[in-house]
C-alpha cells in the first residue's frame, strides 16, 4: 500500500484569510475583500497560527497588521497552495480542453484604448469561461504589481522594463509627431524634421515611460523642447494639439486622427534622425507559477502580432496573386 501524506490541521479558508490580511494590511480591509466578518477573518488568523505552531503576525490597534518574519516566510508559500488549489478546480469543473478561471490583466494607459481591447475580446470569444481583471496604471507601478503577485500580466512599452519580466512581443509602434491641422508643416503629408518645430510650444505626455522616450526623441533630434503643457492622459495630449495648444509626440494613434471633439489633427513620422520602433509587450514575472488560463493569454496575444517583415511578404503575395 502506499504511503499517504498526513492530512494537515490547517484549511485553505485560513491561508485565504492570510494572505488577504497580508496583501491589505489589515483585517477589515481583508473582510471586505473575502465577504467575511472581520471576527472570522480574526478567528481564521488565530487557527492557522494554532495549526502551525507559530506567530505569523501581530496585530496593532488602529495601525493594521505587520507579518513576522514566519510570517512573511509562510506567505509566498501559502500563495502556491492557493494557487495550485485554485487550478485543481477549474481543472477538475473544467470539460475535456476548455479553459477556465482568472487572469488579472494590467495595461499602460495609453495602450489600453488602442490595442487591448480587440485582444480582450478576442480571448474572450476563444475562451468564453475565463473572467479577465483589467486595471490601468504606469509601467513603474505594472511592474510593482507583477513582481508582488497583485498582475497575471500587463499590456505595456518594452521601454524601462525592470529585471526578473518575461515578455511575449504583441506589436510595435512607430514614434509620431501630432500637429494642428492648419500647421504649416502638416501640408504636404510627409515627415517632419523635429528641429523644425523650434521653440512651438510642446504638449508632453507625462505618464512613464513615455516622458522619459519622447524627450530622448527630441534629443536625437538636437533638441530641447518647450513643454508648456503636461498631462497624463493620452486623449488630453491629443484634444490640446487639436485647439491648437501645441504639438506632441506619441506611439499610439487611434484609426481616425480626430478629437473627442471632432477636430482633426496631423500625424506625421519623423526624421533627422528616425527613431527606432518600439515593441509593445505582454510582460510577467518571471519565474511565476502562471495559470493555465493566464498561459492560454500569453499563447492567444502573441499569436496575434504579425512582425513588419511579414506584412510585407503577404502583402506582396497578395498582389501577385
Amino acid at each position: 500500500m502506499s504511503r499517504v501524506d498526513p492530512v494537515p490541521h490547517y484549511t485553505l479558508r485560513q491561508l485565504a484569510a492570510f494572505v488577504a490580511v497580508a496583501e491589505w494590511g489589515s483585517i477589515a480591509g481583508a473582510a471586505d475583500v473575502l465577504s467575511m466578518s472581520q471576527s472570522a477573518v480574526s478567528s481564521s488568523i488565530t487557527e492557522l497560527e494554532r495549526a502551525l505552531g507559530a506567530r505569523l503576525c501581530i496585530r496593532r490597534r488602529a495601525r493594521g497588521v505587520q507579518l513576522t518574519p514566519t510570517g512573511e516566510g509562510v506567505l509566498e508559500r501559502a500563495r502556491l497552495l492557493l494557487h495550485q488549489a485554485g487550478e485543481l478546480q477549474a481543472d477538475a469543473s473544467a470539460e475535456a480542453g476548455e479553459v477556465v478561471g482568472r487572469v488579472k490583466v494590467g495595461c499602460y494607459p495609453s495602450l489600453g484604448p488602442t490595442v487591448l481591447p480587440p485582444l480582450l475580446e478576442g480571448f474572450i470569444r476563444t475562451h468564453p469561461r475565463v473572467q479577465l481583471d483589467f486595471h490601468e496604471d504606469d509601467q513603474n507601478h505594472l511592474s510593482a504589481q507583477l513582481e508582488s503577485g497583485e498582475l497575471d500580466v500587463a499590456v505595456m512599452y518594452v521601454l524601462e522594463l525592470r529585471p526578473g519580466l518575461g515578455t511575449v512581443v504583441i506589436g510595435q509602434r512607430n514614434p509620431m509627431v501630432l500637429l494642428p491641422a492648419a500647421h504649416p508643416l502638416a501640408a504636404d503629408g510627409g515627415p517632419i524634421r523635429l528641429r523644425d518645430l523650434g521653440d512651438e510650444p510642446m504638449v508632453l505626455l507625462d505618464s512613464p515611460p513615455s516622458s522619459n522616450h519622447g524627450l530622448g526623441v527630441c534629443r536625437a533630434a538636437g533638441i530641447t523642447p518647450n513643454i508648456v503643457y503636461r498631462t497624463r492622459n493620452f486623449e488630453t495630449s491629443r484634444a490640446f494639439v487639436g485647439r491648437g495648444l501645441g504639438w506632441t509626440l506619441l506611439l499610439s494613434r487611434p484609426r481616425r486622427d480626430i478629437t473627442y471633439e471632432g477636430l482633426e489633427i496631423a500625424v506625421r513620422g519623423i526624421t533627422d534622425p528616425v527613431p527606432e520602433p518600439v515593441d509593445v509587450v505582454v510582460a510577467w514575472k518571471d519565474g511565476a507559477l502562471l495559470s493555465r488560463a493566464a498561459r492560454e493569454f500569453l499563447t492567444f496575444a502573441a499569436g496575434q502580432f504579425v512582425p513588419p517583415h511579414v506584412q510585407k511578404q503577404l502583402y506582396f503575395e497578395r498582389v501577385v496573386e
